[in-house]
């Protein structure tokens, strides 16, 4: 399981600190979503035994500002992700088969005192095209653990909506907490409970959470030099006789 955070600066802690706390909470991995921070990925999977994946998280106002940045960073990331809030920026993310994951699609990019922002919503419009083009959508557990009042019921109505659209479109998903501090790290048996606090049930927050180490194997794979299409690699092969 993986967990994916907001490293310093775009968050408070740093990177190593990150992977330090998910090691100690039995992750397998951590994924830094980027768009300031620029850690050195490779001495960190040297220092520290969990996978320290490389994101970049586009944070734009509008998809035509998106857009380019998208195209600049799939070429050097594993990892895609573009952070919705709006219902502009929600479709222009799962239209897009260049982008991996589509986050945050109701807060933006609200979240360090863990209030809901955004206006943005998910319809079973998003969810089919997030279907076709194999965009998952995140599922965030930030404010159901960190909002108050009025602001986290909203956000609850809004995560259990969410589940039934993406199991009845059969839509990919993750699951985060979205964390922006290391003392913001749950460990996946908490989120898993929280789940089933809350009605999404702990057996689906779990496979949300394994999502985001399938989804960086398939990239890794892609980005392989034997990769030339889905189905399609170049290897080995035996001659017939």
């Amino acid at each position: 399981m993986y967990e994916a955070v907001h490293a310093h600066p775009d968050g408070r802690s740093t990177a190593a600190r990150f992977a330090t706390t998910v090691d100690r909470y039995g992750y397998e991995g951590v994924v830094v979503r980027a768009n300031e921070a620029a850690p050195d990925y490779e001495r960190l999977r040297e220092a520290y035994p969990v996978d320290v994946v490389d994101a970049a998280e586009i944070v734009a106002p509008d998809p035509q500002h998106a857009s380019g940045a998208v195209g600049n960073a799939r070429t050097d990331h594993t990892l895609v992700l573009v952070a919705g809030g709006t219902d502009a920026l929600n479709r222009f993310a799962v239209e897009q088969a260049r982008v991996d994951v589509l986050t945050r699609p109701f807060e933006g990019t609200a979240r360090d005192d863990g209030a809901v922002g955004g206006d943005g919503d998910v319809n079973h419009v998003l969810a089919k095209a997030a279907r076709d083009n194999d965009v998952r959508i995140e599922v965030n557990l930030g404010p159901a653990l960190r909002a108050r009042g009025g602001g986290r019921v909203r956000h609850l109505e809004k995560l259990r909506r969410l589940k039934r659209l993406l199991d009845h479109y059969d839509a990919p998903y993750v699951v985060s907490a979205n964390p922006g501090s290391h003392l913001e790290v749950r460990a996946h048996r908490e989120l898993a409970a929280v789940g089933a606090e809350i009605g999404l049930g702990a057996g689906w927050i779990r496979d949300g959470l394994e999502a985001w180490g399938r989804l960086v194997d398939r990239n890794r794979r892609r980005l392989s030099e034997s990769f030339i299409a889905p189905g399609v690699e170049c290897g080995r092969y035996e001659e017939d006789d």
